[in-house]
């Protein structure tokens, strides 16, 4: 009697994609740039990139639940991984990025992405750096080793600031505006304190040479995004009526670190391009496509924004100026890298397939 034969194995350019966790970066940047353009006065070219960012978030967040229902264990691993865990976390500024775009044609969206993001927040904000507490890594000695920290564990601060300029968006809409400003205050503060605790670790790390995966990676680039967006959801907090209480409480803190941050953060913008010069030009490592250029995007985009809107509402039009110039510097790094993202794409489909 003869066996049956097995099914055949889907060929491998046929099995579910291998979708990184820091996936949603791509729609945090399109997002953010289209908020830029908006700006900018480029209503059609914003409209376009927000219909991309829509459809990516959607096309992205199927990806996200096929990879958890067909590869569960590469899942978790990446969870648990210092260097993967925080990309998820790329998911909930995706949405509020996207949610504050739509606020001006539809505030339905922004409340109904502004829900969703809050259990995320809440699961992966605590879930991910537990998962990491909970694993202990014993070096020479029996000492616990400390984890890797790198750029990406900003996206803790990203993330949670992504809330705040969700409650200080729809603040402004005058429906629920004290109980929503003492969100988008209370949202902030969070994320200072996780910035003022990460930047202290990052900085050592980044002076000691500890950096991973063979030198000054992109993703160092939250960090100057992470002062962007807290600069931004400071901007918008100070722009809520006067007359919420929260605000005679907070706002001249809120207006003070804000601009502190945006001085750094511009501080910031030298350095790691020659973080860039120096890992292309002298170690001559070449330049690909990767995920993890997106991360060199949206902070860009979002230093723009913030520094446009914290310079026009408060009344220093040196920061507005150079907030106009920063965008366009910013398109022009979206158009390279989607150029990039492109090519990548055509090069797989180009592949021939690969056996069983």
């Amino acid at each position: 009697m003869t066996r049956p034969r097995p099914f055949p194995r889907a060929p491998t350019h046929l099995r579910w994609p291998n979708q990184p966790p820091a996936a949603f970066a791509f729609v945090m940047a399109t997002g953010i740039i289209s908020i830029a353009l908006l700006d900018a006065g480029w209503v059609g070219a914003s409209q376009v990139l927000l219909v991309v960012a829509s459809l990516a978030l959607v096309l992205l967040t199927a990806g996200l639940v096929g990879r958890i229902a067909t590869r569960p264990a590469l899942v978790l691993a990446d969870f648990r991984n210092p260097h993967a865990g925080f990309g998820y976390l790329t998911m909930v500024a995706a949405l509020n990025v996207v949610g504050a775009r739509f606020h001006d044609t539809d505030p339905a969206i922004t409340w109904t992405l502004a829900l969703v993001s809050i259990p995320l927040w809440l699961f992966l904000a605590y879930g991910v750096p537990l998962s990491m507490m909970l694993r202990t890594e014993i070096g020479q000695g029996g000492r616990p080793l400390l984890l890797p920290v790198d750029g990406t564990w900003f996206l803790w601060v990203v993330s949670t600031q992504s809330l705040s300029v969700a409650a200080a968006t729809l603040a402004a809409d005058g429906k629920s505006t004290s109980l929503l400003s003492d969100a988008a205050v209370a949202f902030w503060g969070i994320g200072i304190m996780l910035y003022f605790s990460l930047t202290t670790l990052v900085i050592l790390r980044l002076l000691a040479g500890g950096e991973n995966r063979g030198g000054i990676v992109p993703t160092n680039w939250i960090f100057m995004g992470a002062t962007a967006i807290t600069v931004l959801a400071g901007s918008m907090i100070l722009n809520l009526p006067a007359d919420v209480p929260v605000l005679g409480v907070a706002a001249p803190t809120v207006g003070g670190i804000s601009y502190l941050l945006w001085a750094f953060g511009l501080w910031w913008v030298p350095l790691l391009v020659a973080f860039g010069v120096w890992r292309h030009l002298v170690r001559r490592e070449p330049l690909r496509y990767s995920t993890a250029l997106w991360s060199i995007v949206f902070p860009l985009g979002m230093f723009s924004v913030a520094t446009y809107r914290f310079g026009h509402e408060n009344a220093m039009p040196l920061l507005a100026v150079l907030g106009q110039w920063a965008t366009w510097v910013a398109v022009a790094a979206w158009a390279l890298v989607a150029a990039g993202m492109l090519l990548a794409v055509i090069r797989v489909l180009r592949k021939p397939p690969t056996g069983p």
